[in-house]
């Protein structure tokens, strides 16, 4: 016998909330971008660059081998960040500036090939996306963490030009570098990340590219806010 049929409509899952996602190597510029995107949009940024260099740092100081993938799986499971007005808190901690450094940087690039961990924060990335909508930074946000974004940017510029922004970068935060040592450290990490197994740097195939070396912050946030709006 058939179960009576109801005459209410069938429920519905709610739409999930619009994601812009931005993808590019080291130093182009999506994190800056991906942050003046969200605030004329009035939507949450998630810097998932920042969850692998929280990883980093806390291995660092707790004695993790950075190629033990169970264990920075194990520690970023555990991991709660707040992203809010352009800071990144842990346990009340302000990590904004400790995980900006460059030996920091080539910690991240380090364990970010790694499965475990990828998988781990996974989710953690996921659970980012709400109402009103989400602007997501990455080397995998488009292919990986976010495939149905409503808009996918891949913003890329030439190592030159990305060594010269970091070069500046790290002397206005008061740290010293070299701009030969930059390129080479950028170099490797290009290389890295674009030949990792797992989810490797990539332009989705439905992502809007765009190079930014003569461009200005302000032009590349008008770009993406165009696309995104229709335009």
């Amino acid at each position: 016998m058939n179960p009576p049929q109801s005459n209410q409509p069938s429920a519905r899952a709610a739409p999930a909330a619009p994601v812009i996602a931005i993808d590019g190597p080291t130093a182009s510029g999506k994190g800056t971008v991906a942050q003046g995107v969200a605030a004329a949009l009035g939507y949450a940024c998630l810097d998932s660059g920042a969850l692998y260099r929280i990883v980093g740092l806390l291995a660092a100081e707790r004695g993790i081998d950075l190629d033990d993938g169970a264990a920075l799986a194990a520690l970023a499971a555990r991991l709660r960040p707040v992203f809010a007005g352009g800071r990144i808190e842990l346990d009340g901690r302000d990590l904004t500036e400790a995980i900006r450094t460059e030996e920091v940087g080539r910690a991240a690039s380090r364990v970010a090939v790694l499965p475990a961990l990828r998988v781990a924060l996974l989710q953690l990335q996921r659970d980012q996306r709400r109402e009103p909508g989400l602007v997501a930074d990455g080397r995998d946000m488009g292919t990986v963490v976010f495939p149905d974004a409503r808009l996918k940017v891949y913003l890329q510029a030439a190592v030159e030009v990305r060594a010269r922004r970091r070069l500046k970068q790290l002397i206005e935060k008061g740290y010293s570098a070299r701009l030969e040592d930059l390129l080479q450290s950028l170099r490797e990490r290009d290389e890295r990340d674009r030949t990792r197994d797992c989810a490797p740097l990539a332009a989705a195939e439905d992502a809007r590219v765009l190079d930014s070396s003569a461009l200005t912050v302000e032009q590349v946030v008008a770009q993406v806010l165009e696309w995104y709006r229709g335009g």
